[in-house]
Protein backbone atom coordinates (compact mmCIF):
# COMPACT_ATOMS: atom_id res chain seq x y z
CA UNK A 1 0.00 0.00 0.00
CA UNK A 2 1.22 3.51 -0.76
CA UNK A 3 1.39 6.50 1.55
CA UNK A 4 -1.87 8.10 2.65
CA UNK A 5 -2.92 11.03 0.46
CA UNK A 6 -2.10 14.30 2.22
CA UNK A 7 -3.50 16.88 -0.18
CA UNK A 8 -6.74 16.18 -2.02
CA UNK A 9 -7.21 19.70 -3.37
CA UNK A 10 -6.31 18.60 -6.88
CA UNK A 11 -9.09 16.03 -6.88
CA UNK A 12 -12.02 18.40 -6.50
CA UNK A 13 -14.02 19.72 -9.43
CA UNK A 14 -13.62 23.29 -10.68
CA UNK A 15 -17.17 23.97 -9.55
CA UNK A 16 -16.19 23.54 -5.89
CA UNK A 17 -14.27 26.81 -6.10
CA UNK A 18 -17.64 28.57 -5.96
CA UNK A 19 -18.69 26.83 -2.75
CA UNK A 20 -18.95 29.16 0.23
CA UNK A 21 -19.51 28.13 3.83
CA UNK A 22 -22.80 29.19 5.36
CA UNK A 23 -21.84 31.55 8.16
CA UNK A 24 -24.90 30.45 10.10
CA UNK A 25 -24.01 26.75 9.92
CA UNK A 26 -20.36 27.46 10.69
CA UNK A 27 -21.28 29.48 13.78
CA UNK A 28 -23.72 26.80 14.96
CA UNK A 29 -20.93 24.23 14.66
CA UNK A 30 -18.47 26.52 16.42
CA UNK A 31 -20.78 27.11 19.37
CA UNK A 32 -21.96 23.50 19.73
CA UNK A 33 -21.32 22.08 23.20
CA UNK A 34 -20.19 25.48 24.44
CA UNK A 35 -22.04 27.70 26.87
CA UNK A 36 -22.85 30.29 24.25
CA UNK A 37 -26.11 32.21 23.93
CA UNK A 38 -26.82 31.78 20.22
CA UNK A 39 -28.65 34.56 18.45
CA UNK A 40 -27.21 33.27 15.18
CA UNK A 41 -29.40 30.57 13.62
CA UNK A 42 -33.00 30.98 12.51
CA UNK A 43 -34.13 28.44 15.06
CA UNK A 44 -37.78 28.28 16.13
CA UNK A 45 -38.37 28.45 19.87
CA UNK A 46 -38.46 24.87 21.20
CA UNK A 47 -41.36 25.84 23.45
CA UNK A 48 -43.65 25.94 20.40
CA UNK A 49 -42.81 22.47 19.06
CA UNK A 50 -45.96 20.29 19.24
CA UNK A 51 -43.99 17.33 20.57
CA UNK A 52 -46.89 15.38 22.06
CA UNK A 53 -49.05 15.89 18.97
CA UNK A 54 -46.23 14.81 16.66
CA UNK A 55 -45.50 11.72 18.76
CA UNK A 56 -49.17 10.74 18.60
CA UNK A 57 -49.41 11.47 14.88
CA UNK A 58 -46.21 9.58 14.04
CA UNK A 59 -47.54 6.53 15.87
CA UNK A 60 -50.87 6.75 14.02
CA UNK A 61 -49.18 7.18 10.64
CA UNK A 62 -47.08 4.07 11.20
CA UNK A 63 -50.07 2.08 12.43
CA UNK A 64 -52.45 3.16 9.69
CA UNK A 65 -50.13 3.83 6.73
CA UNK A 66 -46.90 2.10 7.66
CA UNK A 67 -46.46 0.22 4.39
CA UNK A 68 -46.85 3.47 2.43
CA UNK A 69 -45.18 5.88 4.86
CA UNK A 70 -41.97 3.82 5.00
CA UNK A 71 -41.80 3.33 1.23
CA UNK A 72 -40.40 5.35 -1.65
CA UNK A 73 -42.84 7.90 -3.02
CA UNK A 74 -43.25 10.11 -6.14
CA UNK A 75 -40.63 12.77 -6.68
CA UNK A 76 -43.06 15.71 -6.50
CA UNK A 77 -44.53 14.36 -3.26
CA UNK A 78 -47.35 12.22 -1.94
CA UNK A 79 -50.52 13.39 -3.72
CA UNK A 80 -52.73 13.75 -0.60
CA UNK A 81 -50.02 15.91 0.98
CA UNK A 82 -49.60 18.03 -2.14
CA UNK A 83 -53.35 18.61 -2.23
CA UNK A 84 -53.34 19.52 1.47
CA UNK A 85 -50.49 22.00 0.89
CA UNK A 86 -52.46 23.64 -1.93
CA UNK A 87 -55.49 23.94 0.36
CA UNK A 88 -53.31 25.30 3.16
CA UNK A 89 -51.72 28.08 1.09
CA UNK A 90 -55.12 29.01 -0.33
CA UNK A 91 -56.42 29.35 3.22
CA UNK A 92 -53.61 31.86 3.84
CA UNK A 93 -54.61 33.99 0.86
CA UNK A 94 -52.16 32.59 -1.71
CA UNK A 95 -53.70 32.16 -5.16
CA UNK A 96 -53.04 28.85 -6.90
CA UNK A 97 -53.54 29.15 -10.67
CA UNK A 98 -55.02 26.39 -12.81
CA UNK A 99 -51.63 25.64 -14.38
CA UNK A 100 -49.83 25.59 -11.03
CA UNK A 101 -48.53 22.47 -9.37
CA UNK A 102 -47.19 21.82 -5.87
CA UNK A 103 -43.71 20.32 -5.55
CA UNK A 104 -42.61 19.01 -2.15
CA UNK A 105 -38.97 19.67 -1.30
CA UNK A 106 -36.55 18.81 1.49
CA UNK A 107 -36.92 22.18 3.16
CA UNK A 108 -37.34 25.36 1.15
CA UNK A 109 -33.55 25.53 0.87
CA UNK A 110 -33.69 22.60 -1.54
CA UNK A 111 -36.35 24.44 -3.51
CA UNK A 112 -33.94 27.36 -3.97
CA UNK A 113 -31.19 24.94 -5.03
CA UNK A 114 -33.40 23.13 -7.54
CA UNK A 115 -34.58 26.43 -9.03
CA UNK A 116 -31.00 27.62 -9.40
CA UNK A 117 -30.11 24.28 -10.98
CA UNK A 118 -32.92 24.50 -13.53
CA UNK A 119 -33.15 28.24 -14.26
CA UNK A 120 -29.70 29.79 -14.03
CA UNK A 121 -26.97 29.81 -16.63
CA UNK A 122 -23.53 31.25 -15.81
CA UNK A 123 -23.62 35.06 -16.02
CA UNK A 124 -27.41 35.28 -15.77
CA UNK A 125 -28.33 38.18 -13.53
CA UNK A 126 -30.62 37.89 -10.51
CA UNK A 127 -32.22 40.87 -8.81
CA UNK A 128 -31.93 40.63 -5.02
CA UNK A 129 -32.65 42.84 -2.07
CA UNK A 130 -29.67 44.35 -0.32
CA UNK A 131 -29.37 42.73 2.19
CA UNK A 132 -31.02 39.36 1.51
CA UNK A 133 -31.03 35.72 2.66
CA UNK A 134 -27.38 34.62 2.66
CA UNK A 135 -27.97 30.94 1.77
CA UNK A 136 -29.86 31.93 -1.38
CA UNK A 137 -26.91 34.10 -2.43
CA UNK A 138 -24.56 31.15 -1.92
CA UNK A 139 -26.68 28.87 -4.12
CA UNK A 140 -27.10 31.41 -6.91
CA UNK A 141 -23.41 32.25 -6.79
CA UNK A 142 -22.51 28.55 -7.12
CA UNK A 143 -24.43 28.40 -10.40
CA UNK A 144 -22.55 31.40 -11.75
CA UNK A 145 -25.18 34.10 -11.30
CA UNK A 146 -24.42 37.80 -11.33
CA UNK A 147 -26.33 39.98 -8.88
CA UNK A 148 -28.27 43.19 -9.31
CA UNK A 149 -28.70 44.55 -5.79
CA UNK A 150 -31.61 46.84 -4.92
CA UNK A 151 -31.46 48.56 -1.52
CA UNK A 152 -34.34 48.36 0.91
CA UNK A 153 -35.84 50.55 3.59
CA UNK A 154 -38.47 50.02 6.28
CA UNK A 155 -40.90 49.14 3.47
CA UNK A 156 -38.75 46.54 1.78
CA UNK A 157 -37.18 46.65 -1.68
CA UNK A 158 -37.09 50.16 -3.11
CA UNK A 159 -38.93 49.19 -6.27
CA UNK A 160 -38.75 52.73 -7.68
CA UNK A 161 -35.08 51.92 -8.38
CA UNK A 162 -35.80 48.56 -10.00
CA UNK A 163 -36.20 49.56 -13.63
CA UNK A 164 -33.07 51.74 -13.66
CA UNK A 165 -31.11 48.87 -12.09
CA UNK A 166 -32.31 46.52 -14.84
CA UNK A 167 -31.42 49.00 -17.59
CA UNK A 168 -27.97 49.46 -16.08
CA UNK A 169 -27.43 45.69 -15.93
CA UNK A 170 -28.58 45.23 -19.52
CA UNK A 171 -26.25 48.00 -20.66
CA UNK A 172 -23.42 45.87 -19.27
CA UNK A 173 -24.55 42.93 -21.36
CA UNK A 174 -26.15 40.97 -18.50
CA UNK A 175 -29.12 38.70 -19.09
CA UNK A 176 -31.47 39.70 -16.26
CA UNK A 177 -33.60 36.61 -15.65
CA UNK A 178 -35.38 36.72 -12.31
CA UNK A 179 -36.11 38.49 -9.04
CA UNK A 180 -35.53 36.78 -5.70
CA UNK A 181 -37.38 38.39 -2.81
CA UNK A 182 -38.38 37.74 0.78
CA UNK A 183 -41.13 40.34 0.55
CA UNK A 184 -42.94 39.44 3.78
CA UNK A 185 -41.16 39.47 7.15
CA UNK A 186 -37.89 39.85 5.31
CA UNK A 187 -34.80 37.87 6.23
CA UNK A 188 -32.69 39.47 7.68
CA UNK A 189 -34.48 42.75 8.47
CA UNK A 190 -38.08 41.76 9.35
CA UNK A 191 -39.67 44.45 7.14
CA UNK A 192 -42.78 43.95 5.00
CA UNK A 193 -43.20 45.23 1.45
CA UNK A 194 -46.53 47.08 0.96
CA UNK A 195 -48.83 46.29 -1.93
CA UNK A 196 -47.99 49.36 -3.99
CA UNK A 197 -44.37 48.22 -4.19
CA UNK A 198 -45.42 44.62 -4.85
CA UNK A 199 -47.54 45.77 -7.78
CA UNK A 200 -44.68 47.87 -9.12
CA UNK A 201 -42.33 44.88 -8.84
CA UNK A 202 -44.74 42.73 -10.85
CA UNK A 203 -45.25 45.45 -13.45
CA UNK A 204 -41.50 45.69 -14.00
CA UNK A 205 -41.20 41.89 -14.05
CA UNK A 206 -43.89 41.74 -16.73
CA UNK A 207 -42.29 44.51 -18.79
CA UNK A 208 -38.90 42.77 -18.80
CA UNK A 209 -40.27 39.20 -18.77
CA UNK A 210 -38.70 38.20 -15.45
CA UNK A 211 -39.58 35.31 -13.19
CA UNK A 212 -40.11 36.13 -9.51
CA UNK A 213 -39.17 33.80 -6.65
CA UNK A 214 -41.29 34.71 -3.62
CA UNK A 215 -39.56 33.06 -0.65
CA UNK A 216 -42.11 33.07 2.16
CA UNK A 217 -41.08 31.22 5.34
CA UNK A 218 -42.16 33.89 7.83
CA UNK A 219 -45.48 35.46 6.84
CA UNK A 220 -47.27 33.42 9.51
CA UNK A 221 -45.55 35.60 12.11
CA UNK A 222 -46.71 39.14 11.41
CA UNK A 223 -46.79 41.10 14.67
CA UNK A 224 -48.09 44.49 13.58
CA UNK A 225 -51.15 45.41 11.52
CA UNK A 226 -49.53 45.66 8.11
CA UNK A 227 -51.83 44.89 5.17
CA UNK A 228 -50.16 43.02 2.31
CA UNK A 229 -51.05 40.58 -0.45
CA UNK A 230 -48.78 37.70 -1.48
CA UNK A 231 -47.01 38.37 -4.76
CA UNK A 232 -48.33 35.01 -5.95
CA UNK A 233 -51.87 36.29 -5.45
CA UNK A 234 -51.22 39.57 -7.27
CA UNK A 235 -49.65 37.70 -10.19
CA UNK A 236 -51.98 36.96 -13.12
CA UNK A 237 -49.28 35.84 -15.57
CA UNK A 238 -47.85 32.76 -13.84
CA UNK A 239 -44.41 34.29 -13.36
CA UNK A 240 -44.27 34.07 -9.53
CA UNK A 241 -42.76 30.93 -7.97
CA UNK A 242 -43.97 30.65 -4.38
CA UNK A 243 -41.82 28.91 -1.75
CA UNK A 244 -42.90 27.84 1.73
CA UNK A 245 -41.73 25.58 4.53
CA UNK A 246 -42.95 23.60 7.52
CA UNK A 247 -39.69 24.27 9.38
CA UNK A 248 -41.02 27.34 11.16
CA UNK A 249 -44.66 26.24 11.61
CA UNK A 250 -44.27 22.59 12.63
CA UNK A 251 -40.68 21.40 13.07
CA UNK A 252 -37.46 21.94 11.07
CA UNK A 253 -36.39 18.36 11.78
CA UNK A 254 -39.09 17.10 9.41
CA UNK A 255 -37.22 18.84 6.55
CA UNK A 256 -40.27 19.69 4.49
CA UNK A 257 -40.69 22.62 2.14
CA UNK A 258 -42.84 23.24 -0.89
CA UNK A 259 -43.05 25.15 -4.13
CA UNK A 260 -46.16 26.36 -5.94
CA UNK A 261 -45.36 27.23 -9.54
CA UNK A 262 -46.36 26.77 -13.16
CA UNK A 263 -46.32 23.12 -14.18
CA UNK A 264 -43.50 23.76 -16.67
CA UNK A 265 -41.27 24.85 -13.80
CA UNK A 266 -42.30 22.07 -11.43
CA UNK A 267 -41.65 19.52 -14.20
CA UNK A 268 -38.05 20.71 -14.57
CA UNK A 269 -37.70 20.78 -10.78
CA UNK A 270 -39.04 17.22 -10.67
CA UNK A 271 -36.38 16.02 -13.10
CA UNK A 272 -33.64 17.79 -11.16
CA UNK A 273 -34.87 16.42 -7.84
CA UNK A 274 -34.78 12.89 -9.23
CA UNK A 275 -31.00 13.34 -9.46
CA UNK A 276 -30.61 15.05 -6.09
CA UNK A 277 -32.58 12.93 -3.61
CA UNK A 278 -35.33 11.04 -5.54
CA UNK A 279 -38.01 12.45 -3.21
CA UNK A 280 -38.46 14.08 0.19
CA UNK A 281 -39.17 11.92 3.24
CA UNK A 282 -42.41 9.98 2.75
CA UNK A 283 -42.82 9.57 6.50
CA UNK A 284 -42.42 13.30 7.12
CA UNK A 285 -45.00 14.08 4.43
CA UNK A 286 -47.62 11.85 6.03
CA UNK A 287 -46.88 13.26 9.48
CA UNK A 288 -47.30 16.81 8.15
CA UNK A 289 -50.47 15.76 6.30
CA UNK A 290 -52.07 14.55 9.53
CA UNK A 291 -50.82 17.67 11.35
CA UNK A 292 -52.54 19.87 8.75
CA UNK A 293 -55.80 17.95 8.82
CA UNK A 294 -55.95 17.80 12.64
CA UNK A 295 -55.25 21.52 13.13
CA UNK A 296 -51.84 20.99 14.73
CA UNK A 297 -50.12 23.30 12.23
CA UNK A 298 -52.62 26.10 12.81
CA UNK A 299 -52.37 25.78 16.60
CA UNK A 300 -48.58 25.83 16.39
CA UNK A 301 -48.69 29.01 14.28
CA UNK A 302 -51.01 30.74 16.73
CA UNK A 303 -48.88 29.73 19.72
CA UNK A 304 -45.62 30.74 18.04
CA UNK A 305 -46.98 34.14 16.99
CA UNK A 306 -47.76 35.02 20.62
CA UNK A 307 -44.36 33.91 21.91
CA UNK A 308 -42.41 35.54 19.09
CA UNK A 309 -44.24 38.87 19.35
CA UNK A 310 -43.35 39.02 23.04
CA UNK A 311 -39.72 38.21 22.27
CA UNK A 312 -39.64 40.79 19.45
CA UNK A 313 -40.79 43.46 21.87
CA UNK A 314 -38.23 42.38 24.49
CA UNK A 315 -35.50 42.47 21.86
CA UNK A 316 -36.39 45.98 20.66
CA UNK A 317 -36.56 47.28 24.22
CA UNK A 318 -33.18 45.73 25.08
CA UNK A 319 -31.52 47.00 21.90
CA UNK A 320 -32.71 50.51 22.67
CA UNK A 321 -31.37 50.23 26.21
CA UNK A 322 -27.91 48.83 25.55
CA UNK A 323 -26.67 49.24 21.96
CA UNK A 324 -23.92 51.83 21.35
CA UNK A 325 -24.91 55.32 20.25
CA UNK A 326 -24.99 55.47 16.47
CA UNK A 327 -26.46 51.98 16.06
CA UNK A 328 -29.67 51.64 14.06
CA UNK A 329 -32.12 49.03 12.81
CA UNK A 330 -35.61 48.61 11.39
CA UNK A 331 -38.15 47.40 13.93
CA UNK A 332 -39.11 43.94 12.64
CA UNK A 333 -42.78 43.85 11.63
CA UNK A 334 -42.64 40.07 11.71
CA UNK A 335 -40.43 37.03 11.25
CA UNK A 336 -37.60 35.82 13.45
CA UNK A 337 -34.79 38.35 12.95
CA UNK A 338 -33.49 41.87 13.38
CA UNK A 339 -30.64 43.38 11.38
CA UNK A 340 -28.48 45.75 13.39
CA UNK A 341 -26.07 48.34 11.99
CA UNK A 342 -23.35 49.31 14.45
CA UNK A 343 -21.46 52.62 14.10
CA UNK A 344 -19.09 53.04 11.16
CA UNK A 345 -15.70 51.51 11.75
CA UNK A 346 -17.00 48.36 13.44
CA UNK A 347 -16.24 45.10 11.64
CA UNK A 348 -18.70 42.55 12.99
CA UNK A 349 -16.75 39.63 11.50
CA UNK A 350 -13.64 40.80 13.33
CA UNK A 351 -15.68 41.32 16.49
CA UNK A 352 -17.35 37.89 16.47
CA UNK A 353 -14.55 35.94 18.26
CA UNK A 354 -14.71 38.49 21.10
CA UNK A 355 -18.46 37.96 21.35
CA UNK A 356 -18.19 34.17 21.36
CA UNK A 357 -15.50 34.37 24.03
CA UNK A 358 -17.96 36.36 26.15
CA UNK A 359 -20.63 33.74 25.54
CA UNK A 360 -22.84 35.09 22.75
CA UNK A 361 -23.07 34.55 18.98
CA UNK A 362 -24.64 36.44 16.05
CA UNK A 363 -24.24 36.36 12.27
CA UNK A 364 -22.00 39.06 10.75
CA UNK A 365 -23.83 41.12 8.16
CA UNK A 366 -21.40 40.95 5.24
CA UNK A 367 -22.75 37.59 3.98
CA UNK A 368 -26.22 39.06 3.47
CA UNK A 369 -24.96 41.48 0.79
CA UNK A 370 -24.16 40.28 -2.70
CA UNK A 371 -21.39 42.88 -2.97
CA UNK A 372 -19.78 42.07 0.39
CA UNK A 373 -20.78 45.37 2.02
CA UNK A 374 -22.52 45.52 5.41
CA UNK A 375 -19.23 45.23 7.31
CA UNK A 376 -20.72 46.95 10.38
CA UNK A 377 -23.98 44.95 10.36
CA UNK A 378 -25.18 41.81 12.12
CA UNK A 379 -28.25 39.62 12.15
CA UNK A 380 -29.69 38.46 15.44
CA UNK A 381 -32.43 35.90 15.98
CA UNK A 382 -35.01 36.52 18.70
CA UNK A 383 -37.23 33.43 18.42
CA UNK A 384 -34.97 30.79 19.96
CA UNK A 385 -33.79 31.92 23.39
CA UNK A 386 -36.12 32.39 26.37
CA UNK A 387 -36.73 36.05 27.30
CA UNK A 388 -34.13 36.26 30.10
CA UNK A 389 -31.42 34.72 27.92
CA UNK A 390 -32.42 36.96 25.00
CA UNK A 391 -31.93 40.06 27.16
CA UNK A 392 -28.59 38.76 28.39
CA UNK A 393 -27.40 37.91 24.88
CA UNK A 394 -28.19 41.37 23.52
CA UNK A 395 -26.54 43.01 26.53
CA UNK A 396 -23.38 40.95 25.91
CA UNK A 397 -23.34 41.92 22.24
CA UNK A 398 -23.70 45.59 23.15
CA UNK A 399 -20.90 45.40 25.71
CA UNK A 400 -18.68 43.61 23.21
CA UNK A 401 -19.38 46.28 20.59
CA UNK A 402 -18.53 49.10 22.99
CA UNK A 403 -15.27 47.43 24.04
CA UNK A 404 -14.40 46.69 20.41
CA UNK A 405 -14.94 50.36 19.52
CA UNK A 406 -12.70 51.43 22.40
CA UNK A 407 -9.98 49.06 21.26
CA UNK A 408 -10.13 50.60 17.77
CA UNK A 409 -10.14 54.16 19.13
CA UNK A 410 -13.74 54.77 18.04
Amino acid sequence: MGNRLRDLSGKFSAATRALRPSEVREILALTENRKVLSLAGGLPGPEVFPKEDLARIASRVLEELGDSALQYSPTLGVMPFREAVADFVRSKGVKVLSDDRVAVTTGSQEAIYLLAMTLINPKDAIIVESPTYLAALNVFRYYGAEFVSVPLDENGMKTELLEDKIKEAKSKGLNVKLVYTVATCHNPTGVIMPDDRRKELLEVASKYDLLVIEDDPYSFFVFDEVPFTPLKTLDSEGRVIYLGTFSKILAPGLRLGYMVADRQITRMVELAKQMVDLHSSTLSQYIALYALKEGVVERTIQKARVFYREKRDIMVETLEKYMPEGSHWFKPRGGLFAFIYLPDGVDTSDMLPMAIERGVAYVPGRSFFSDGSGVNAMRINFSYLPPDKLREGIRLIAETAKDYMKSKGK
